[in-house]
Order: structure tokens, then C-alpha cells, then sequence
């Protein structure tokens, strides 16, 4: 599967527009990890247990976008975007979304 951030794909052409491919996760914050990112907060520096904890998020919904476009018959997405939204406090939802597309060489 073929993912891009740009419209188009280099040596390919878009035979067929399948609609928004999208795969999306809602993490939660661990008690654990508020101590020792508060702990830091003291000294200053990146808070490695988030940074970690989003890159996981952005992962899963990366995969359960191809799996959507998968299953809708695509080769590639194109116009392939991350957005973040707070949902409540202490969670935030992570969104991979794009255009499930079909190409022809």
C-alpha cells in the first residue's frame, strides 16, 4: 500500500477515487507516567513517556487507515493528513485520514 502525503503518486496515475480512508485511536494518560512527566516539568526537557505514548497512537491509527483503504479496494492513499483532538481531560483522539485511491502505472 502506497501512502503519501501528496496528491499524487510519481509514475502512477489515479484510475479510481474510493472515498476518505480513516483510522483513528483515543489515548489516555497513565498516573505513572503524570508523576515522572511532573517530576521532569521540574528540570525541563522532553517528556519522553508522552512523545512515545502519541507516536504509539499515531501508529495504530496510521494502520487502521490502511486497513481501511484495504478493505475498500485501494492501492495508495493520497492526501494522507494526522489531526489531534482533545476529547476529555487527560485523553486526546489521534485521526489518519486520506483519499483511498486506485492507480494505474
Amino acid at each position: 500500500m502506497i501512502v503519501t502525503t501528496a496528491d499524487t503518486v510519481a509514475g502512477h496515475t489515479i484510475s479510481d477515487s474510493l472515498g476518505i480512508a480513516r483510522g483513528n485511536t483515543i489515548r489516555t494518560r497513565h498516573v505513572g507516567t503524570d508523576i515522572i512527566a511532573g517530576l521532569r516539568n521540574l528540570v525541563g526537557g522532553e517528556v519522553g513517556e508522552y512523545t512515545k505514548l502519541m507516536a504509539e497512537a499515531r501508529e495504530q491509527a496510521y494502520d487502521r487507515m490502511v486497513a481501511d483503504a484495504r478493505q475498500m479496494g485501494a492501492d495508495a492513499v493520497v492526501g494522507m493528513r494526522f489531526t489531534t483532538s482533545m476529547v476529555t481531560q487527560g485523553a486526546a483522539e489521534i485521526l489518519a485520514y486520506g483519499t483511498a485511491v486506485r492507480l494505474e502505472k
